[in-house]
């Protein structure tokens, strides 16, 4: 088996997220502890206890989520002796999932990864008003109409493709005037479905530039390594490993699109056959068995998962 390990984006938070690793395995405290001592704040108690308003709050979802990604990783690592660098061909994360991935493989390190995230939070909240941007989701639709329903509607405001998730599911971001005339004409284009996402904030798309700055700003000031497996960029749908062309392509991401369904099939016709879904939830392991039906897909994301997962990565 030809194995790519892909790692969650925001949307997939929860309460109550990674609390059983941190219950059941010392590799995976760690890491949630570091995490809290790198950003000064108990992020660990609003991942176990809540509320949930404070959890969705995009600077403190964005750290959780890759700090559950990386215990996943640690306790792979330290209790069952797995090597990403040996074993793994791609490594993936889809939007905020990127750090994810490269932490996973080394190129960051634990405690820059949760600081920077921290930041792309609050810098992506803050580049616009809240109200003033949207998002909303196009079922039934593939990219091409949906750029030309974006189009159509736009009327010199912005409103861009921001993820092509794959299996006729393409999201649109942009003035919140814009996504509610892309929802309220969708059907006309073909969509089967239009609904808006519960985001504060118009991510990947133009509106989003101020926060793109900041965050070039803020990736100068930490090492970037190469990592120990190439990563599939968003922005670009193919591997890299150069350390200055992924700074590139993450300051690119922030603006850019999440080319989520090309990405997957990409790995594929490089030979990957096995993909899992390092961190909480199951929404990228279920979009690779709908994008490339070749594809077998697992998650890990919990204690209960590892058994099953080390009896594959075998």
């Amino acid at each position: 088996m030809t194995f790519a390990f892909t790692f969650p984006g925001q949307g997939s938070q929860a309460v109550g997220m990674g609390a059983d690793l941190a219950e059941n395995f010392t590799a995976a405290r760690e890491v949630f502890d570091e995490v809290d001592e790198a950003l000064g704040q108990k992020l660990s108690d609003i991942m176990w206890q809540g509320p949930e308003e404070t959890l969705k709050l995009t600077e403190n979802a964005q750290p959780a989520l890759m700090a559950v990604s990386l215990a996943v990783m640690r306790v792979l690592e330290k209790d069952h002796g797995f090597s990403l660098k040996d074993r793994v061909k791609y490594v993936a994360g889809h939007s905020l999932g990127e750090y994810s991935a490269l932490a996973a493989a080394n190129a960051l390190t634990l405690t820059d990864t949760a600081r920077l995230l921290k930041i792309r939070g609050q810098s992506m909240q803050a580049a616009v008003p809240v109200g003033e941007g949207a998002m909303a989701a196009l079922m039934g639709l593939e990219l091409e109409e949906a750029k030309k329903l974006a189009e159509a509607v736009a009327q010199d405001e912005v409103c861009q493709a921001a993820n092509d998730n794959g299996s006729g599911q393409v999201v649109l971001s942009g003035t919140k005037s814009a996504i509610d005339r892309a929802v309220e004409q969708a059907s006309e284009f073909g969509a089967r479905r239009a609904v808006l996402l519960p985001v504060s904030a118009p991510f990947h798309c133009q509106l989003m530039q101020p926060a793109a700055e900041r965050m070039a700003e803020e990736l100068g000031k930490v090492t970037v390594s190469a990592p120990d497996v190439p990563l599939v960029s968003n922005v670009l749908a193919k591997d890299i490993s150069d350390p200055s062309e992924i700074v590139e392509k993450l300051v690119e991401q922030v603006t850019g699109m999440v080319r989520w369904r090309e990405s997957v099939m990409y790995m594929a016709s490089q030979g990957v056959d096995t993909v899992f879904e390092i961190g909480t939830g199951r929404v990228l392991s279920g979009l690779a068995r709908r994008i490339e039906r070749s594809l077998t897909a697992h998650s890990i994301g919990s204690a209960k998962d590892f058994d099953e997962a080390v009896s594959v990565l075998s």
